[in-house]
């Protein structure tokens, strides 16, 4: 098998990818069901939003909590819980839509479901990252945000003929039966071949204590505030591209049909790039975020449909390897009993990015232009990175990069463990862990969701 696929080389991995590529479609299904289902009782687009809120509501307001709970129990008795209360919302969704019940028990609902993924996020990311090992996680995250964009087409495209012939229960309960689809892919993978991750010991656990690690770790930080910066200006392309396509583009509706098609197919070139890499490390990450805001302001001057579309490619790309890189690099470089906290912190950002950046592109839209929306865009998420890359490589780091330079040797894992102001880039290293309980080494449905691209 192809390097680029390494990970599907082990049994469990397949049927995790295979379970995750069923739930992210039947994911897709119920976005749409539920999307539509608001819409056309309302008719109202802010009730839409309104719903989507609700469901991101609970992971700004829980996550820490969920992540400290997939830190101290196995991830796999939190995931039976919480898939199988997946399954019982999707079938209650189904239920609320046959009938004619008020529009806040599907709101009750929706709030519901939020409410469960908060807790579902950080324990996929632990039994994924037992699934396939700190070796291939970096290529189970690439490959999961392939399979992660393939279910979303597929999803979409199967809801959009479903919706129209036998109605929004229906796409309701084929995500209800993806989640029993999860549930038994855990209960066949070999238990022999996991990977085990180190819990928290009393005095680690909880979220005081995690929060406490995490804020003396000035590379985590950093690694943050960047996804926050580039998810928040650099990733709600739905915002310009709609926003493009009405204004400049002037190309309508079939135009944004169009660009959201290009940037599905660019999303799974970038994924299939990103698994080309043996090591997804912090020069990576940079170099990419780099790229995407420079393509970012260059989209912005252009004032056709198709080069429009052609520079959006590389920039679909782009994303997909940051965020892959990201979140490797975030639970690579933190400790195994942090797992957990640190996923859910990461999706927190991503959270708060999305409801920070959306309305904000919105107005910038609505203000300046599109057009001008994207170059300062791009502007201000190129000047973040330049002051990620400052704070993370150092002065010694980006004198390593420069050619003819002799390379200094990384320190170990123990050493940043134990002194956190070591300069970051030290954490992207090849040295294998310590794997003793005292000092271990740190999606949504198994890999793919680790990835937790905004795209």
């Amino acid at each position: 098998m192809p390097p680029m696929f390494r990970a599907l080389e082990q049994r469990n991995y397949r049927l995790w990818a295979l379970a995750d590529l069923v739930s992210v479609t039947g994911t897709w299904m119920q976005v749409i069901a539920l999307n539509w289902l608001v819409l056309s009782r309302t008719g109202s687009a802010s009730a839409v939003g309104g719903a989507i809120l609700l469901q991101a509501l609970p992971t700004l307001l829980l996550g820490s909590w969920a992540g400290s709970l997939a830190d101290r129990f196995p991830a796999r008795r939190i995931l039976v819980i919480t898939q199988g209360a997946h399954a019982l919302l999707s079938v209650g969704m189904a239920v609320l839509a046959a009938g004619h019940a008020p529009l806040s028990w599907v709101f009750a609902l929706t709030f519901g479901a939020g409410l469960v993924g908060v807790f579902d996020g950080p324990a996929l990311g632990r039994f994924g990252s037992q699934v396939v090992g700190r070796k291939d996680l970096g290529n189970a995250l690439a490959l999961g945000s392939i399979l992660s964009s393939g279910g979303r087409i597929l999803g979409m495209s199967l809801a959009g003929v479903l919706v129209a012939v036998t109605g929004e229960s229906t796409l309701f309960l084929i995500n209800a039966a993806s989640f029993l689809v999860v549930i038994g892919a855990m209960f066949a993978v070999r238990p022999e071949e996991l990977h085990p991750l180190a819990t928290s010991t009393p005095e680690r656990a909880g979220v005081r204590a995690g929060l406490r690690i995490l804020l003396r770790d000035r590379t985590l930080l950093t690694l943050f505030a960047l996804a926050f910066v580039l998810s928040s200006l650099g990733r709600n392309y739905q915002v310009t591209m709609a926003a493009m396509s009405q204004g400049p583009l002037g190309a309508g509706a079939a135009g944004y049909g169009l660009l959201s098609t290009v940037f599905a197919v660019g999303t799974v070139l970038g994924g299939l790039m990103a698994a080309r890499f043996r090591e997804l490390s912090v020069k990576l990450l940079l170099v990419a975020a780099g790229a995407t805001s420079v393509l970012q302001s260059v989209s912005g001057a252009m004032g056709g449909l198709w080069t429009f579309a052609a520079v959006l490619v590389p920039i679909a790309a782009g994303a997909v390897i940051i965020d892959t890189t990201m979140s490797t690099r975030v639970q690579l470089d933190t400790a195994e009993d942090l797992r957990g906290r640190v996923v859910a912190t990461h999706g927190m950002v991503a959270a708060a990015a999305g409801a920070v950046g959306g309305p904000l592109l919105g107005w910038l839209c609505e203000r300046f232009g599109p057009g001008h929306a994207l170059e300062s865009a791009g502007l201000v998420t190129g000047v973040a990175t330049l002051v990620a890359a400052g704070l993370l490589m150092g002065r010694p780091a980006l004198v390593r990069w420069l050619p003819g330079r002799s390379r200094v040797a990384p320190a170990t894992p123990e050493l940043v463990e134990q002194s956190p102001a070591v300069p970051g880039l030290t954490l992207v290293t090849t040295v294998p862990p310590v794997t003793t309980p005292a000092q271990p080494a740190a999606a949504q449905p198994a890999v793919a969701r680790l990835a937790t691209a905004e795209v």
